[in-house]
């Protein structure tokens, strides 16, 4: 058989691999929750509150790589894997390449210099791979949790600004969002109200729109206030629920394969 014939045409529809973030509180683990047959990694103690399947918290990255596998080998119906939360597995990370090097901190590893972080990255492309296989070769959805943090990006075309990114080491955070099809941030609809604040001077003044102090809501494109990007030609904004975005992403993939039809 020559290469040629090993040559793949048109798409191919998969589980998707998915980034989602926002602040604390907004629900990104109830997400989780709602994807179908999930079971949790979870790398930080916050799912109690929860009615889902997990596996004991993780106090190592053996621990995170050991559970994957366990995916992998053996027999299960789950169909979906969360790592809950990203942000703490990077914390894991850190502790075993200092354990490694026998040194107190990240910032010390194979002599400092910012080495260490590079080191970090041998981790998370074998932490990819397993979550790769997982969807590859089990079918299972994946989708990694991480908390929010408020970055300055020097944009070359324009002044620098703040934005929301995932709260990872900028390395780290460059290669996650690279490998995932979709990295949503969570956050709420907001309106800003300009009010006088006296001597001549304005302030503005946020209000939630929708219950509860705003609703809560899924952007799958970035922009200047957030890092986020999706693969599915999906809307700009959808509710947070997985329902809301089961609807949309159903609807990419069935047009993909109308097109193969």
């Amino acid at each position: 058989m020559t290469l040629l014939k090993s040559i793949q045409r048109g798409k191919q529809p998969l589980p998707p691999r998915l980034v989602l973030y926002g602040t604390e509180g907004i629900g990104k683990s109830t997400f989780g929750s709602q994807c179908p047959a999930p079971v949790f990694i979870q790398t930080e103690d916050g799912l109690a509150e929860i009615d889902c399947d997990k596996f004991p918290l993780a106090t190592s990255f053996d621990d995170v790589v050991g559970y994957l596998n366990t995916l992998l080998t053996e027999p299960h119906e789950y169909q979906t894997v969360v790592i809950d939360s990203l942000d703490w597995l990077e914390r894991l990370i850190w502790d075993d390449l200092c354990r490694q090097h026998n040194v107190s901190s990240i910032e010390k590893v194979d002599g400092g210099y910012a080495k260490g972080y590079t080191h970090a990255l041998t981790h998370w492309r074998h932490l990819l791979s397993l979550l790769n296989r997982l969807r590859l070769e089990r079918g299972m959805v994946v989708l990694c949790i991480a908390h929010a943090r408020i970055e300055k990006f020097e944009d070359p075309e324009a002044t620098a600004y703040d934005r929301y990114s995932p709260r990872l080491h900028k390395h780290a955070c460059s290669l996650v969002c690279e490998w995932a099809d979709a990295v949503m941030f969570a956050t709420r609809k907001i309106r800003v109200q300009t009010e006088d604040a006296g001597f001549n001077r304005k302030r503005g003044v946020a209000f939630g729109i929708g219950k509860d102090g705003g609703e809560r809501v899924l952007r799958t494109i970035g922009g200047p206030s957030c890092v986020a990007k999706n693969r599915f030609s999906l809307p700009e904004q959808l509710p947070l629920s997985w329902p809301a975005f089961m609807a949309a992403f159903t609807g990419t993939v069935s047009s993909v394969r109308e097109g193969q039809a």
